[in-house]
């Protein structure tokens, strides 16, 4: 019997385990369930994939993204596994032949949405086979309390009822401690083993600027450092993710539009386009991209903010797939908060289902105008502790920027909070600082309060952020439905025992910097990388599939560096398994004999 590690070596490429890998492969094989929440690039479908190709039986992987099933079937294809999906998408013809597969006992994953456990069909007719093990990808879905949440999901404990102790191992790349306990219950997970790997991506550099009127001056200046890349630029709403696409074809960019109300002929070619480096960058709403398993992505910008932070966390993390450096984009304004919270409110969804998505959209705005690590903000958020990057966001490059003095203001809103009986909320501390009319203000009659107008100098914009500056600096705390509460910290400003600094861009509209180019392949002869592209290209058209699934850019850059000459120089390309030296190999060692000559 082939051990994990010659499996390893032979199939995928790979020389050595990344971190977490080997212990979710030792579990999965010990028949324990598993709940593994590791961050997307960290190679969560190896987990699953190589202990399949160990035991007997069909691995059962459950996965609401179509585009990401159909991926990694080709993925698994393309090393020599037997890998079907069942789908939608696909013909009947295609997935009789996916069934037929099945029952003979021909293959050993087979891809699924979760919609298909709504059939007693199917159910039956995996009672028909053996069973390795279910996968359950994406498994934030299952959780109310996640930002993806599909009724589909909740119906997956019925895979402990109707098929006893055979394994199960969940995975997703983002979960809070309260999701993560409610995958588990929801799942009916049996004392599961629950690896958690850093929320840190070391190779992804964050930014986040202030969005200067459209953003688009600042798109151009950040592309710009990006010529030639693959990237994804999300927008908020369908019309500007058209007009975004034909301001930057307008501009020479090779870029399209996708979203759901074109029709499927044209997000299927976008799509083919993408995947296959017809076209560099999908200017798209937050739908696309779920699911891409396209490794070389190498910059996602947000002309919008996002409306929680594990929507931006998924959304970034599909760049730089591969481990190599790639770069990320925030551009944000209030006007975003107000159009976010304006839609939360108009949600027929309950009160409390409203609160917590006001309360996430209020974390999500203070990341933006944080002036912490953005690594560390994001990882306190789910509940990790890490050190600060010190070089992979612009807070921790710039740490210095200049600042102004608020301890004025700082006091005005603290003493506000107070003197409305921290009972109210951020805007209603505004409204009274700003001396508003507002019906609510005149029925508590707080236009009586001492502090009432006393803020009018400074505008609404400008006392968000410092109220958001008091949040972050913890003056004050959130409580039930917003409310905001003094702290031990935030009295004894009021009583003049600190001073309080804020960042001036935060208060004012920071003028546009030069994008420094950040060199992804600064080690390699671009020449030689061109051309072994191009033979990539090539082999990927003759064969029907995505570039990516020939070589990823992380082996090809290998290769350009190493020059193999001979099988055992190839086979020591990470990235190169003896199914793909077999199909591939021959031409690209033909082509690095010749490059080294």
């Amino acid at each position: 019997m082939s051990s994990k590690y010659t499996v390893l070596k032979t199939v995928f490429g790979h020389d050595s385990f990344r971190p977490f890998q080997e212990d979710a492969v030792d579990t999965v094989l010990s028949g324990k369930d598993l709940l593994m929440i590791l961050p997307t690039g960290g190679g969560k479908s190896l987990c699953y994939q190589l202990p399949s190709l160990l035991m007997d039986g069909v691995t059962i992987v459950i996965s609401p993204l179509l585009a990401l099933m159909h991926d990694q079937v080709m993925a698994l294809k393309a090393c020599g596994v037997a890998a079907e999906m069942i789908a939608s998408t696909q013909s009947r013809e295609e997935n009789d032949a996916a069934v037929a597969a099945l029952l003979g006992g021909e293959l050993k994953m087979l891809y699924v949405a979760p919609e298909r456990f709504g059939s007693d069909y199917f159910s039956r007719l995996l009672t028909q086979v053996r069973i390795s093990f279910f996968v359950i990808d994406e498994a934030h879905c299952v959780s109310e309390w996640g930002h993806e949440f599909r009724e589909d999901y909740r119906k997956l404990h019925q895979l402990r009822e109707r098929f006893g102790d055979v394994g199960i191992a969940a995975f997703t790349a983002t979960a809070t401690p309260q999701v993560q306990e409610d995958i588990t219950q929801q799942l009916c997970l049996r004392q599961p083993e629950v690896l958690r790997g850093k929320t840190f991506r070391e190779n992804l550099m964050l930014n986040v600027w202030y969005r200067i009127k459209d953003g688009r001056a600042q798109l151009m200046k950040f592309l710009s450092a990006h010529e030639r890349e693959s990237g994804i630029v999300y927008a908020f709403t369908r019309k500007s993710t058209e007009s975004i696409a034909v301001f930057l074809q307008s501009k020479g960019v090779k870029a399209r539009a996708y979203h759901a109300g074109l029709s499927s002929d044209v997000r299927a070619d976008v799509f083919h386009q993408f995947i296959h480096d017809e076209i560099d960058i999908v200017v798209a709403t937050i739908a696309f991209g779920m699911g891409i398993d396209k490794s070389n992505i190498r910059f996602v910008v947000h002309i919008n903010m996002p409306k929680t932070i594990e929507n931006y966390y998924q959304e970034i993390g599909r760049a730089g797939r591969d481990g190599l450096a790639s770069e990320v984009l925030l551009l944000y304004s209030t006007a975003d908060m107000v159009q976010r919270k304006e839609l939360i409110l108009q949600l027929d969804s309950g009160e409390q289902y409203r609160n917590e998505a006001l309360r996430k959209l209020g974390s999500m705005m203070r990341f933006a105008t944080s002036e912490v690590c953005r690594h560390q903000s994001i990882a306190s958020y789910f509940g990790d502790a890490i050190e600060a990057c010190a070089t992979q966001c612009d807070n921790c490059l710039n740490p210095h920027r200049d600042k102004t003095d608020i301890t004025r203001e700082a006091q005005m809103f603290l003493s506000a909070v107070y003197r409305s009986s921290q009972n109210f909320g951020q805007a209603y501390v505004i409204d009274i600082l700003t001396g508003s009319k507002n019906q609510k203000i005149l029925q508590n009659r707080h236009e009586n309060l001492s502090v009432y107008g006393i803020g009018k100098e400074r505008s609404r914009s400008e006392w968000f952020s410092i109220a958001d500056r008091m949040l972050e600096l913890e003056a004050v705390l959130r409580g039930d439905y917003q409310v905001l509460k003094l702290t031990k910290f935030g009295q004894e400003i009021l009583r003049g025992k600190h001073s309080v600094e804020i960042r001036e861009d935060r208060l004012r509209v920071e003028k546009l910097k030069s994008v420094k180019k950040r060199m992804v392949y600064d080690d390699v002869d671009m020449e030689i990388f061109d051309t072994l592209r191009s033979l990539r290209a090539e082999i990927a058209r003759e064969s029907g599939v995505p570039a990516y699934i020939v070589f990823g850019d992380k082996t090809l850059k290998e290769m350009a560096v190493l020059l193999p000459v001979s099988k055992e120089e190839m086979l020591d390309v990470n990235g190169v398994g003896e199914v793909k030296f077999k199909r591939y190999g021959e031409r690209f060692l033909q082509l690095c004999k010749t490059l080294k000559q």
